[in-house]
């Protein structure tokens, strides 16, 4: 009898599994530091909003790797894992890379986007317009209570001192491409004892995230239309690149 069982990962793309393990190594990192004042890993590799004063530029880019938490980290390399190497092999890793880091990228533009319109709304600018100031030493901030009442200074100071984590934007993008290219792909779901095609599933998922990105329930810290932007992204550039799923045209 033969006992050989293959890898799961003997079929894992390039690209994907480099991926994997840096993000891998950045959590570790993040574990190992984080009660480490003296290096704050977290602030420095996060993403803050372009007008913080603990915004990097290297962020844009860094954030894609960290995240909060090991459930956040394991639904995102799962997602990768069983979708990535897929999209990889019928797209080829160059292009895949790319897709990969513009859709974080497209993801974070879009939480931008949000956040700058929030700022608009209350200072007629997309920056505080020197109405609100932090301390850089101590993350405290204050604010002009002529200008600001203390919900909207609240507001700023969620905008400008909360950072983003995460590969979730790229991880919608990766889904998104995923729903067009094989639409009829049966997954199953958790809780769901059926399995669901996947241009059924990936639309709903997007749609509860427009929802809770919308309704922004109280406690909720995660960028719902980050998520949003990098499924955007995805969509666009399958497009663009006029990308065929198997049998047929987009």
């Amino acid at each position: 009898m033969n006992n050989y069982r293959p890898s799961p990962f003997a079929n894992i793309s390039p690209v994907v599994k480099n991926l994997l393990i840096i993000n891998g190594i950045f959590f570790l990192a993040t574990m190992l530091f984080k009660s480490n004042p003296s290096i704050p890993i977290v602030q420095y590799l996060a993403v803050y909003y372009f007008d913080s004063p603990f915004f990097r530029v290297w962020q844009l880019v860094t954030y894609m790797f960290m995240h909060g938490g090991f459930a956040h980290i394991m639904f995102n390399m799962f997602a990768l894992y069983s979708f990535g190497s897929v999209l990889e092999y019928m797209i080829g890793s160059k292009r895949f890379l790319n897709f990969y880091l513009i859709t974080g990228l497209g993801a974070l533009a879009l939480q931008y986007f949000v956040q700058a319109i929030e700022l608009y709304n209350i200072t007629g600018s997309i920056t505080s317009n020197g109405s609100f100031m932090i301390d850089t030493i101590t993350g405290g901030f204050s604010y002009n209570t002529q200008l600001l009442t203390e919900s909207q200074a609240a507001t700023i100071a969620n905008i400008y001192l909360t950072p983003m984590v995460g590969a979730s934007g790229a991880i919608f993008g990766v889904l998104a491409a995923f729903g067009l290219l094989f639409p009829n792909a049966e997954l199953m779901v958790f809780l769901i004892p059926v399995p669901v095609k996947a241009k059924y599933l990936i639309p709903v998922y997007i749609v509860i995230e427009l929802f809770l990105g919308v309704a922004q329930f109280s406690g909720d810290s995660v960028a719902h239309f980050a998520h949003l932007g990098g499924a955007l992204f995805g969509f666009i550039l399958i497009k663009i690149w006029k990308i065929r799923r198997p049998g047929g045209f987009i």
